[in-house]
Parts: C-alpha cells; sequence; structure tokens
C-alpha cells in the first residue's frame, strides 16, 4: 500500500512539470506568433503595445493587398474596402466594418486573411495567401486594440 502512495505521489509531481513545462511552451510559441517578421529589427517596443500598424501592419498592406484596395481600384470598387490609410481600414466596407478592436477571431478582416470564407471571397483575390508572420502581425495588432500607431 505504502508503495501506491508513492508512485501516485510521484505521477502528480510528474503530471505538475507537464503542465509548467506546456505552459512556457505555450507562452513563448505565442510571443514567436506575434512577432512581425524576424528579417527586419524592431523597433523597442512599450508594454502597453507590441504592434504597430505604421511599422508592422501598413507595410504587409502595401506589399500585398494596396493594390487592389486603393481608390478606384478594383477591390475597393467591388467592396468599398480602402486600405490605403488607417480611417479607411477602421471605416469598412459597404458591408460593414473589417476590424473589430480587440476580437481579431470575429474580424472580418482576419477571416477573409485566414481563408476562412468562400473561396471567391479569399484575400489576396486570386494570389497567395499571405504567411502566418504576416496574418499573425495582423492578428497581435488587432488583438491590442487596432491603434493607430
Amino acid at each position: 500500500m505504502k508503495w501506491q502512495r508513492i508512485l501516485f505521489a510521484m505521477a502528480g509531481v510528474g503530471l505538475a512539470i507537464a503542465a509548467v513545462i506546456g505552459l512556457e511552451i505555450t507562452a513563448s510559441t505565442d510571443l514567436r506568433a506575434a512577432e512581425p517578421n524576424k528579417a527586419k529589427k524592431a523597433a523597442p517596443q512599450t508594454s502597453q503595445s507590441k504592434m504597430s500598424f505604421k511599422d508592422d501592419v501598413m507595410p504587409i498592406l502595401v506589399g500585398r493587398c494596396i493594390s487592389c484596395h486603393q481608390p478606384n481600384a478594383q477591390g475597393t470598387q467591388a467592396s468599398g474596402l480602402d486600405l490605403t490609410n488607417y480611417a479607411s481600414i477602421m471605416k469598412g466596407t459597404k458591408f460593414g466594418p473589417m476590424v473589430i478592436p480587440g476580437d481579431p477571431e470575429s474580424s472580418n478582416l482576419m477571416l477573409l486573411l485566414d481563408w476562412r470564407a468562400a473561396p471567391e471571397l479569399r484575400m489576396p483575390l486570386g494570389k497567395k495567401q499571405l504567411s502566418s508572420d504576416d496574418r499573425n502581425a495582423i492578428r497581435s495588432w488587432i488583438r491590442e486594440g487596432a491603434k493607430d500607431n
């Protein structure tokens, strides 16, 4: 009977260690996912905001989205979504808002970029999906409140 108690105690300790290790792995994975682009040197971040609209999000939009989503371009004419500046992104489309600050999973922008929408609505339309790093940068910016910073 005594050996069963010892075995039970050891199993409990093992589970506790596994749980701590699992939390550390999850935390480090989340932090890596929030890194927008390891190739560029990131500016020092404040404790209040890690993602910058100007430095982290706008370069992605310029590189992959603005050719279709600027005034008089095909994407803007079809949806009303202009991605050339913060105000127009937050204005959304003629169908509704694109960004819900603090809630990336409910934001239509992430629905389209993550390809959770119908194939004819996946963005960028007819092109390769944005990298997971780029999508995670936009997701983190939205999660942090989608600030104009």
